[in-house]
């Protein structure tokens, strides 16, 4: 689905991603782990055109590198941004609706409207709700089923649990559980590694904008370097 080839991200003299390359299979969910300036939110602002980029990125055998990122979500990828990012001054039916101002497919975008209000059924309780008055975790969720209206094939997921209680942290991750079952492919960076680890069925680990180590979820989670520098063990 995803293959990334020595990308490299600038922020003038400053290289804050150094020529990482790495590959997300299609159906699989796959964490990219490491501390705070790691590169991790760099890297998919990259993927989503929101940073200038070296590198070669293609998405299912589509070059992306030089694409918009208007056109992005036609070509299959959606990005869920770190702080949740909806319109505030919109209510969470219009928010969903702009999730899906690529598509012309009136009767799908209502079909599909309603499978994310089935998945996420608090939107579907606060559908005329402004979105600025919402929950920071009923936001986290907004800005997933808004993503989703897009349908897209892959989706990018920026640090879901920043900000939300722990309870509510397991229900945004449960429903992202939801959402890779229904054959979404998902890229998760997460700064809280042990919950990565136990979401994603692989995952990389970087470090001064580079990938250290690229292993299955279970074999990171059991790698004495891992647990000492993310679980705190």
């Amino acid at each position: 689905m995803l293959d990334v080839v020595n990308l490299q991200v600038h922020y003038g003299g400053i290289a804050a991603v150094k020529g990482i390359s790495f590959v997300v299979a299609t159906g699989e969910t796959v964490a990219l782990i490491g501390a705070n300036g790691a590169g991790k939110t760099s890297t998919l602002k990259a993927l989503a055109r929101l940073l200038p980029a070296r590198g070669a990125m293609r998405l299912a055998g589509v070059d992306i590198a030089q694409l918009p990122p208007h056109r992005l979500i036609t070509e299959g990828l959606a990005l869920v941004p770190e702080g949740r990012g909806v319109f505030s001054r919109l209510t969470v039916a219009e928010n969903m609706a702009m999730g899906a101002y690529s598509r012309a497919d009136a009767a799908e975008v209502r079909r599909d409207g309603d499978r994310v209000y089935q998945l996420l059924p608090r939107l579907a309780e606060r559908r005329a709700q402004l979105a600025g008055t919402l929950s920071g975790g009923e936001q986290q969720m907004l800005a997933l089923g808004r993503a989703l209206m897009g349908r897209p094939r892959l989706l990018l997921l920026d640090e879901p649990s920043m900000g939300l209680a722990p309870l509510m942290v397991e229900t945004v991750f449960q429903t992202i559980a939801a959402v890779a079952a229904s054959g979404v492919t998902i890229l998760l960076v997460e700064q809280n590694a042990r919950l990565a680890l136990a979401t994603a069925s692989r995952a990389y680990v970087m470090e001064s904008g580079r990938i250290t180590l690229a292993d299955s979820a279970a074999a990171l989670l059991a790698d004495p370097r891992v647990r000492e520098a993310y679980l705190g063990e």
